[in-house]
This record gives C-alpha cells, sequence and structure tokens, in this order.
C-alpha cells in the first residue's frame, strides 16, 4: 500500500466519526470536476471548429467531453487523496493520524463473521478462514463476542461432502475457542444476496452485526475488532466498509494487479472517502453491517423485466448501500485498516470473465436513477458504476470517429470557397498551439494518479516496495503493462455493453481463484478478433493518415499483442521471474501481517470429523423493499445498553447454546 503506512489500529482507536464541512467537501470536488471538463469541452471545441464542424467532429466533441469527465474525476479524486496522504489526515474527521485518542469503551457488540461460498474449493477456502480465526484468537478476551458462519450455496453432491469435511475439520480445530457453524442451502434463490438474507432471517437477530467475507476474503483479527469497535462507537452507522488489497499474487497478471492496488488504491480510497463522506460505497464483502439495519431496509425486490437489465439484482452491494443510506444511516469507508485481504483473477481471461458479469449487475443499475428517496452520492455511484464498463465503448467510438475523420480529410480536398461571389479563400487552418497542450494535459491527467501513488511511496516507505531503485522499476513496468493491456480491455468491455444492450445475459458462476497458466489456443480463441481489428486499423491509418497513426500507436500496438499478453498474463513462471528479481513487490510480501503468516503455516490433521448442527433460529422478517419509496429513517437505534430482558449484551455466553 501507497502513501501513509497503514499503522496498525488497535480496538480502542476508533471514537465516533464526526465529519466536518461534509457540504463544502463535495461542492469543492464537483466544481474542480465540472470546471475541468468546461475547459477541456472547449479546448476541444476550439481545436474541431478550426475549419467547420462536421457531423462527426459533433460526435467527437459529445464523446470526448463525457470521457474527459470522466478522466478528470479520477485525477481529483487521486489529487485529493494525496494532500491528505501526505498531511497525515484521516479523510472523514480530518484528525491527524497521530493524534491522541480516549475513546476506550470495552467491546459488547456481537458479531458474526459471515462467508457465502458457491461452488469453491474447499482446503482454499478453509485455509484463509482458518487463518482469520486464528488471528482472531490471538487478539485475547474480544474475540469472545464473535462467531463464524459458513453459508454455503453448493449444489453438486461430490463439492458439498469435500466442503462439509473441511469446515468440520475447521470446527474440531477450534471447538473450545472459537464457534463455527455450517449451513447448506437446498435452493440457492437469489445468489449471494438470498444467501445473506436467508441466513438474517433465521439467525440474524442473535447479532448486533455481520462482518462479510468473501471465499477469497483474508481479515486480521485486530481489524475484525477494530470494525465491531468503531461500528459501536458509531451508533448513526450501517455499514463502514474497508478497503481489501489482493494479495497471495503468482501469476504475471496476478502480481501487476497486487502491485497496483497495493500503490495506488490507498490514496485513492482516501479521497473517495473525504468527497463522499457518510455515503461511501460498499463493495460485498471485508466489511461489517449493522444487522438491525441490514435487515429492515435491504430485503431486496427484483427489476422488473428479463435479464439481463431485469430480475435479480446482480451488482447487490451497490444497492444495499443506497438503501441504507435512503433510511438515514450512514455508509463509511474506513481508510485507516490494514490487513484486509482478497484475491484477484489470475489472468486476463479470468478477470474479463469476472467483469462481464459486474458490466451486466453495473447497468442495471441504471435502470434505478429515476426512482426517488435515493441519496445524490449513491446517484453518483449507480452512474459511476456503469460508466466504469459504458467509457470503454464510448472511447472506442471515439477513436473509430476520430479515426473516420482524420481518414476523410486526407482524401477530400479542402472547400476554398464556399460561395461563388467569395473574394478571399477560407484557408485552412492549423492548431497545433491548442491541439498539442489538450493531448499532453489529456496524458497527463491520466498518469499524474499513479506518478502521486508512486511519490508517496517512495517518500513515505520504499522498502514496503523493494526499496527506491526496484520501486521506480515496478512502476515502469506496471505502466507499461497497464498501457498494453487497456485497449484489449477496450474492446471487451465494449461487446461486453453491446451485447447485455442487445438482451444477453449471463449467469453468476462461483469465480475462478486459482492461479492457472493460459493455453495459447484459448488466448487466441479469446483475442483474434481484437487483433484483426488493431492490425487493420493501424495499417489503414499508416496508409492513408501516418501522422495519425503514430498517435493511435498505443491502441494498436495493445490489439496487436493481445494474444501474447493474454497467454503470458497466466504465467507462473513470468511471475516467479519478476519476484526473483525483486520487481512488484509489495507489502504483503516485505512486511507481511500476521495473518497472512498463519496462511502458510500447514493445518493441522485431523481425523475424520462431524458437522456440528448450527444454533437455533430465531426467524425474524426481513422486508422486501419497495422502488421509488423513502426508507422510513430509523429512530430509537438499540445502544449497548439497551438490552432485552432475556439476552445479557456483556455476557456472549448466551450465544453458546
Amino acid at each position: 500500500m501507497s502513501g501513509i503506512p497503514m499503522n496498525r489500529t488497535d480496538s480502542a482507536t476508533h471514537p465516533r466519526a464526526r465529519i466536518p464541512w461534509q457540504a463544502a467537501r463535495r461542492g469543492l470536488f464537483v466544481t474542480l470536476v465540472i470546471a475541468s471538463t468546461v475547459l477541456g469541452g472547449w479546448t476541444m471545441f476550439h481545436v474541431l471548429h478550426a475549419n467547420g464542424f462536421t457531423p462527426l467532429q459533433w460526435g467527437i466533441l459529445g464523446l470526448f467531453v463525457i470521457t474527459f469527465g470522466w478522466i478528470v474525476t479520477a485525477f481529483w479524486n487521486a489529487v485529493i487523496g494525496f494532500i491528505l496522504q501526505c498531511t497525515r489526515r484521516e479523510p472523514l474527521t480530518l484528525r491527524r493520524l497521530d493524534a491522541p485518542i480516549t475513546d476506550m469503551a470495552p467491546l459488547t457488540l456481537r458479531t458474526a463473521l459471515v462467508m457465502p461460498i458457491y461452488h469453491e474449493a474447499p482446503e482454499r477456502v478453509v485455509a484463509g478462514l482458518e487463518a482469520t480465526c486464528q488471528d482472531l484468537l490471538a487478539q485475547g478476551e474480544e474475540a469472545r463476542w464473535f462467531e463464524v458462519f459458513v453459508l454455503s450455496d453448493s449444489q453438486d453432491p461430490d463439492t458439498l461432502h469435500t466442503e462439509q469435511q473441511a469446515i468440520a475439520g475447521l470446527q474440531q480445530r477450534l471447538a473450545g475457542q472459537l464457534q463455527v457453524h455450517y449451513r447448506q442451502r437446498h435452493d440457492n434463490h437469489g445468489r449471494k444476496a438470498g444467501n445473506l438474507a436467508e441466513f438474517c432471517q433465521r439467525w440474524g437477530y442473535r447479532y448486533d452485526a455481520l462482518i462479510v467475507l468473501d471465499a477469497d476474503s483474508i481479515m486480521g483479527g485486530n481489524t475484525l475488532i477494530s470494525l465491531a469497535h468503531s461500528l459501536q462507537a458509531n451508533p448513526d452507522a450501517g455499514l463502514i466498509q474497508t478497503v481489501p488489497i489482493p494479495a497471495r499474487q503468482r501469476t504475471a497478471f496476478g502480481r501487476f494487479t497486487q502491485f497496483a492496488a497495493a500503490l495506488y488504491s490507498p490514496m485513492l480510497a482516501t479521497g473517495q472517502s473525504f468527497w463522499q463522506g457518510d455515503a461511501a460505497n460498499y463493495w460485498g464483502h471485508n466489511a461489517i453491517l449493522r444487522t438491525e439495519a441490514f435487515m429492515a431496509h435491504c430485503g431486496l425486490p427484483r427489476l422488473p423485466g428479463r435479464p439481463p437489465l431485469g430480475g435479480d439484482i446482480l451488482s447487490h452491494d451497490f444497492v444495499e448501500a443506497a438503501l441504507l443510506r435512503r433510511a438515514g444511516w450512514h455508509v463509511l469507508l474506513d481508510t485507516r485498516l490494514d490487513a484486509s485481504y482478497e484475491e484477484v483473477p489470475a489472468n486476463l481471461i479470468d478477470f474479463a470473465k469476472r467483469d462481464r458479469r459486474w458490466t451486466q449487475g453495473n447497468l442495471q443499475h441504471l435502470r434505478l436513477l429515476p426512482h426517488t428517496g435515493w441519496h445524490i452520492m449513491n446517484r453518483l455511484h449507480f452512474l459511476f458504476g456503469a460508466l466504469a464498463y459504458v467509457s470503454s465503448l464510448l472511447w472506442m467510438l471515439m477513436l473509430a470517429v476520430s479515426s473516420g475523420e482524420a481518414l476523410l480529410q486526407s482524401v477530400n480536398e479542402h472547400d476554398f470557397f464556399h460561395s461563388g461571389a467569395q473574394l478571399f479563400p477560407n484557408w485552412p487552418e492549423s492548431t497545433p498551439w491548442v491541439v498539442v497542450p489538450l493531448l499532453a494535459i489529456t496524458l497527463s491527467l491520466l498518469l499524474l494518479p499513479k506518478l502521486l501513488g508512486v511519490t508517496l511511496a517512495l517518500w513515505q516507505r520504499p522498502a514496503a516496495f523493494g526499496g527506491r531503485a526496484r520501486l521506480l522499476i515496478s512502476a515502469l513496468l506496471e505502466m507499461g503493462f497497464a498501457a498494453l493491456i487497456a485497449p484489449i480491455m477496450m474492446i471487451w468491455h465494449s461487446r461486453f455493453v453491446a451485447c447485455i444492450l442487445a438482451g444477453r445475459h449471463v449467469d453468476w458462476g462461483s469465480q475462478v481463484r486459482d492461479s492457472g497458466h493460459v493455453a495459447w489456443h484459448e488466448a487466441l480463441r479469446h483475442t483474434w478478433t481484437a487483433t484483426l481489428l488493431g492490425g487493420a486499423w493501424a495499417m489503414a491509418t499508416q496508409w492513408w493518415t501516418p501522422a495519425f497513426f503514430w498517435w493511435l500507436a498505443p491502441v494498436w500496438i495493445g490489439l496487436v499483442l493481445a494474444t501474447p499478453l493474454t497467454y503470458l498474463s497466466g504465467h507462473v513462471g513470468v511471475g516467479a521471474s519478476l519476484e526473483r528479481w525483486g520487481l512488484l513487490r509489495v507489502p504483503t510480501e516485505t512486511q507481511p501481517a500476521p495473518v497472512l503468516q498463519r496462511l502458510t503455516e500447514p493445518l493441522d490433521a485431523t481425523d475424520t470429523a462431524m458437522l456440528t448442527p448450527p444454533p437455533p433460529e430465531q426467524p425474524r422478517d426481513m422486508p422486501t423493499q419497495v422502488w421509488g419509496r423513502d426508507g422510513s429513517p430509523h429512530r430509537n437505534r438499540r445502544t449497548a445498553n439497551d438490552v432485552p430482558a432475556s439476552m445479557s449484551r456483556h455476557d456472549p455466553a448466551h450465544l453458546r447454546h
């Protein structure tokens, strides 16, 4: 992670978050983005207007304004995060990170760690979960407020048998230390969201909070306890999200992704937290939810119509955050906590398959925008989530239209006299003094967030990335790799969006998490169209507009090399060589958290064990929400002292029954 070292936060360092000048922050951010977009659009208008407007040029201008606005949004977000990390300020409270903390209230929040799984590799799931549990137990007495649930949606009999044996072994190893429960649904209706909802309806009332883990999530025990303390100290908070960082990657693509996330994500998340304030987003895992709020306001209805834009909500996390905020609960992004990890797809193809599902889910959110009741920030989350994929289509259209305009100008003679009575000719006007700065500004806006992240790491903790020299070389490699794969992802995302708009949908299956080599024939099958497009594009521009050929080089080079790049992306040998040379090193390797060190330890061998039954149910309703109807603001919140007579919140012994 770049920027401020993510100091390990003890469980007493979470006072109530007070967010000063929240409206002013958002106003400042919006002003910066709009002003920059208007300036860039006006400059492009001046460039295109030099020799009169054509319909294609109007199209170029419209596409440029949208894509330029997307770029400046990311740019100003990075600048804000950079300033806050340089000045060592918390993004929410603006307190100094080293300010003394006086809140020492003991933990009294009953918390369930819930891990929904679906056809996952059981050994991999149990290894990560056991490391998390052991690290939690190492924190001492406060671990007694936690229990663990593995919520299986698996349907395959062989997978189920192996899964149940693995969980039974985990139960046996943690017996007497931490309660681990297992539940398997026979009907996986509603996918992950339905899995969590069914758990809440059966056992949710037993717990004040839920920490949601993905099958590949690994979280330090100190981070888990800190999250519970933070939710307890902030009675207005319905959800607190951490910043998951990829870890344990071995392939070339995995190591590039892991390095980029460690270097840039903390800074970018800090900027987001600053202007999003109490209306941050939810990323579906490595976050704590207030059970009362989640059950009352996050029962998801189906979208009317058929898939892909109707039916079950696939990207449910964005919507759940919006529903909580609609009901008056705060959603916070806590950038101070470390030891929150996840895994990422190991190669470009698996990464694109995951993006295909996310594209469909995020485009569904556009249907929610017209409904009333949403907080303005959640509307932006819906819009930006869709734009993350639609922008690729817009970029491709802009490049295609620009290429077409360049080709037309190269073959058409200039019309010097628009009118027969015209005395002086219309000389073609050249505007390199505007074009070159505009291109330089656009390129700078794309690169500066990366340069800011590198600057922070060089200044504050170069040793965590292998030293200054290796950090600089690694950053240059990552920038080059990102530039090469960007056109490939642009083509794939554009195709995803087009297919969804054409009515084709995809099933939301389990994610491929294991590192796997990509065969040449598989790489070619997924990239041959991009390669042909890149080659044809390059030859056409070289033949008709040689100057435009070189401006377009960053695009066509990546497309022409799509097949070997895809093949190498999943190559473990390339990743091992980079690691052996000390390149793309990250803090999780140079300064591994205890939970990651525990993950490398072999599991204790156990005899065949029997699953213990889950705890007694306490069924409660989880009402389905209605689109377009404001949620009732939460009132009379339960606090640490508001305990039913039959339950002592200060003694979790009743959970052992």
